[in-house]
């Protein structure tokens, strides 16, 4: 009996030693795992333009054209100055809307010239020659691609991109695609795109907010045959290092003068539709694309903020030039909620206030052209609520969101 108690005291004894010693194993481990996620965290993006040895490996002894404005850079340096004095054979130099160095308004024509620094030629690709032709291209063996996307589709970077991929195709050249994060890549939203109102603000039947890179885009546009006559290019895409798509990413260099900050960049999707009907979204204020409105909303309920577009840098005749607008400022709503859907609540708010005939643009379609569709405005006009609006861009949105899965770089498939 004796032998036994001691048999039982001394396994006792060992298991609770053996578990003390197991706890800070385990809490080690705990501690090492979370270690290892924060380095994963930690880890910087590298996009595709920082990735000089990939580029260089591709582009050597090749004449290259380089489509690119003032987002294209490798840390503080353009780069077509770092191709340069990198050896590449860069021999010209195509711009998109707002210009190479990016100072035009939208929609102003930029004129092609001479990069005034390298003395590079300048193709202009806005305004008639959104395409480049046969002798625009001519000596040019590679064309590479490298502009800050938002994520919208009438963005018109994402058009440039298919005009490109489409010349190329047709001229037997190569395109090089250097990838950058998207910093609305986090979902997918908005209507599709219908056939009958494509435009250079939405070639492609997407939906507003794609939830794609450039470098997933063009593989797209390439897989589903949309460039003229259902031809090809053949594409290359470097991809960002370390990114994925629900990583929040601040724009180093602003894409477009009216884009100057991250709440802008995230409240575009949802503030551009304003672009079509007679409300203001900022321009010529210090706030573009962070407030809406009207000088017929004072006095309204619920849009107590004011400002007055004025002629300035990126916007020389705003919308309601010198007049005082009502409306909303929607700066502090970003800051306190990534948006994560796209925002038609203040559309269907200031439609409902003003509740006038001429609140939509139709002319040219314009309102119909940026949705892609003309029943959002149809919708907005009978009274029908935002869920309801919503239910009826289901269908498209899961149809696009099983082609796209196809092309995605960065996993998120499964986006809501």
């Amino acid at each position: 009996m004796y032998l036994m108690r001691l048999f039982l005291k001394s396994f006792f004894l060992f298991f609770l030693v053996s578990c003390e010693s197991e706890i800070p194993a385990q809490e080690n481990q705990m501690n090492q795992q979370k270690e290892n996620v924060a380095v994963k965290l930690e880890k910087p993006i590298v996009v595709g333009a920082e990735q000089l040895d990939s580029i260089q490996l591709f582009l050597q002894s090749k004449k290259v054209g380089v489509v690119g404005n003032q987002t294209s850079r490798v840390g503080e340096t353009h780069l077509v100055d770092t191709l340069l004095s990198s050896g590449i054979n860069v021999v010209k130099v195509y711009s998109p809307e707002h210009g190479f160095r990016g100072k035009a308004d939208a929609g102003e024509h930029v004129a092609s010239d001479k990069d005034a620094k390298t003395g590079l030629p300048i193709v202009s690709l806005y305004g008639s020659n959104k395409k480049p032709s046969a002798n625009q291209l001519s000596g040019v063996e590679v064309l590479l691609f490298d502009l800050q996307d938002v994520g919208a589709r009438f963005y018109t970077y994402i058009s440039t991109l298919h005009y490109i991929m489409e010349a190329a195709a047709e001229n037997g050249i190569e395109v090089l695609v250097l990838d950058r994060p998207n910093p609305n890549g986090h979902y997918v939203d908005g209507p599709i795109r219908k056939k009958g109102y494509e435009s250079f603000v939405g070639m492609h039947p997407i939906p507003i907010v794609h939830g794609m890179t450039v470098g997933e885009i063009a593989q797209m546009i390439n897989g589903e045959k949309w460039l003229k006559n259902g031809v090809q290019c053949k594409l290359k895409v470097i991809s960002c290092l370390n990114y994925d798509r629900h990583m929040p990413y601040s724009l180093p260099v602003a894409p477009s003068p009216n884009l100057r900050s991250d709440e802008a960049i995230q409240l575009y999707p949802g503030l551009c539709l304003f672009e079509g009907t007679s409300l203001s979204v900022g321009r010529g204020t210090d706030r573009p694309f962070e407030v809406y409105g009207h000088p017929d909303l004072k006095g309204k309920p619920g849009f107590d903020y004011n400002f007055t577009p004025v002629s300035s840098f990126g916007s020389k005749n705003p919308k309601h030039k010198d007049q005082v607008c009502y409306g909303e400022n929607l700066h502090d709503y970003v800051r306190n909620s990534k948006v994560n859907k796209l925002e038609i609540q203040w559309l269907i708010k200031a439609y409902n206030a003003l509740g006038s005939e001429d609140f939509f643009i139709t002319k040219n379609r314009w309102f119909d052209i940026l949705a892609g569709t003309d029943q959002l405005r149809k919708d907005i006009i009978s009274g029908k609520s935002e869920a309801e609006i919503r239910a009826g861009w289901k269908a498209g949105l899961d149809v696009f969101k099983t082609m796209r899965k196809e092309y995605l770089i960065y996993g998120g498939g499964n986006l809501k």
